[in-house]
């Protein structure tokens, strides 16, 4: 995929802005990032003084009302907000979680998500399971032949 090629699916759009806003704020980015057995986070960001940020992007209203997991990634996370797109009616999304209004090219920060730190050794592991992620994923690009020997998720 070209940088001017869109993604295919509304949460991947959001998804990609939201990425691009926040390594604008020195923050490495993952999409699809699984932090634990049973949960998918759509973006996972590591700052640059080691914090940990979760964002779900909600393409829409039915996309936010189905989604029953978001609570068990709070414990995962310094902060946890939601990305939507400018159509998104806000008033159903928690007031006390983050809020990003993001396209596929940008986002902007409209509320910070509450912080609340990561137990030393919850972080540790997250930022392992991160780097290894990070570096499956760059290995399979560069070597597309090893892709289907690469684990599929942090372990």
């Amino acid at each position: 995929m070209t940088s001017d090629t869109l993604p295919p699916m509304p949460g991947q759009r959001l998804a990609r802005g939201t990425g691009r806003h926040l390594r604008d704020l020195g923050f490495a980015v993952l999409e699809e990032f699984v932090p634990a057995r049973g949960l998918r986070v759509d973006v996972i960001a590591l700052g640059p003084k080691g914090e940990i940020w979760i964002v779900e992007c909600k393409s829409g209203r039915a996309d936010f009302t189905s989604d029953r997991k978001w609570t068990g990634y709070l414990d995962w996370c310094d902060r946890f907000f939601w990305a939507v797109d400018a159509d998104f009616p806000e008033g159903l999304l928690p007031p006390e979680t983050g809020l990003i209004l993001a396209d596929a090219w940008d986002a902007e920060i409209v509320r910070m998500g509450p912080e609340a730190r990561l137990a030393s050794a919850r972080r540790t592991a997250l930022m392992r399971g991160f780097a290894r992620q990070a570096a499956w994923r760059l290995q399979a690009l560069r070597d597309p032949g090893v892709a289907a020997l690469l684990p599929s998720q942090p372990g």
